[in-house]
């Protein structure tokens, strides 16, 4: 008689969860971001890795592919800052291609094909008066996710760890204070399995966004959204691209007030010598993300 482990209800379901990352997956790996971060001049092992996460070797390898579609050592590869560097060789005239082929406007943007529209500068200056924003957090591959969504469509999104959910919800409400806020978890849902399942990235069915700021940082968010997967800029370029050749520090401050974390893809900025500098939902997350889109990439 077989055992419940070799039976074929068994084997199916265990295949089925491996090709699925798990929302637990996340802290698994983020241990090993942590630890990639600070040893990755040192070339650590799978052994080294799996050891810090507490994992064993073989299953921490099963965990880290599942979630990002690629080794632990292609993802190492990928953060590196020497591939940074080499991503950044032709940034500006990946820039120079959008305009050129008419994505200087809504349509057909990037990767997660997003068609976006501003709110009128007076929304902002009212500091949201009058619009309601729904909220709700969702399991993603990069721990909590808080989207946050308007009837014009998404408004927001941020990233939490545990035990943090009050603070990202606060950080994000206090951009928009005046404005009515409420929770529905059941109308955030289907922007949170359409933004994080590549599957769903169809030309024919773009997530539609909603950008809430200055005029300045529109224009910023707007440049960050021609960036393509798996390629990176620096805010000089930036701000080159918006005709404020001297304004790279106002840039990295409106990149960093980004409201839309990841569909606008402000962690695919990086400084001019190719760090990574900083990012408002964690430098390791930042690093997470830019491994997870490589693992994206390769498989695409």
């Amino acid at each position: 008689m077989l055992d419940a482990a070799h039976t074929p209800e068994f084997t199916e379901m265990t295949e089925i969860t491996a090709a699925h990352p798990s929302p637990d997956d996340y802290t698994h790996v983020k241990r090993a971001v942590e630890y990639l971060s600070g040893n990755w001049r040192d070339h650590p092992s799978l052994e080294d890795i799996a050891r810090h996460t507490g994992l064993s070797p073989t299953h921490f390898q099963k965990v880290f592919k599942r979630w990002a579609g690629i080794s632990p050592k292609q993802f190492l590869q990928a953060i590196t800052l020497d591939h940074a560097r080499t991503l950044l060789l032709d940034a500006a005239s990946v820039l120079d291609a959008t305009y050129e082929v008419g994505l200087s406007g809504p349509g057909r943007l990037h990767d997660l094909f997003v068609t976006h529209e501003a709110m009128t500068p007076g929304v902002y200056k009212a500091r949201g008066e009058g619009v309601e924003i729904v909220h709700g957090f969702h399991a993603s591959p990069f721990g909590k996710a808080l989207l946050m969504v308007t009837e014009h469509g998404l408004a927001g999104l941020a990233f939490a760890d545990p035990g943090n959910e009050r603070e990202a919800l606060d950080d994000m409400m206090s951009r928009w204070p005046r404005a009515a806020y409420r929770e529905d978890t059941g109308a955030t849902a289907p922007f949170a399995d359409r933004i994080f399942d590549p599957n769903c990235w169809k030309e024919e069915t773009p997530l539609r966004v909603v950008m809430i700021g200055t005029d300045f940082e529109i224009r910023v968010w707007e440049t960050l959204l021609k960036i393509p997967l798996g390629r990176m800029t620096t805010y000089s370029d930036v701000a080159e691209h918006i005709g404020k050749p001297t304004a790279a520090r106002a840039v990295g401050t409106a990149v960093g007030r980004n409201p839309i974390s990841f569909v606008v893809p402000c962690h695919r900025v990086l400084g001019k010598s190719g760090g990574l500098c900083g990012y408002h939902w964690g430098l390791t997350r930042k690093q997470a993300i830019l491994g997870w889109e490589a693992g994206v990439v390769g498989t695409a």
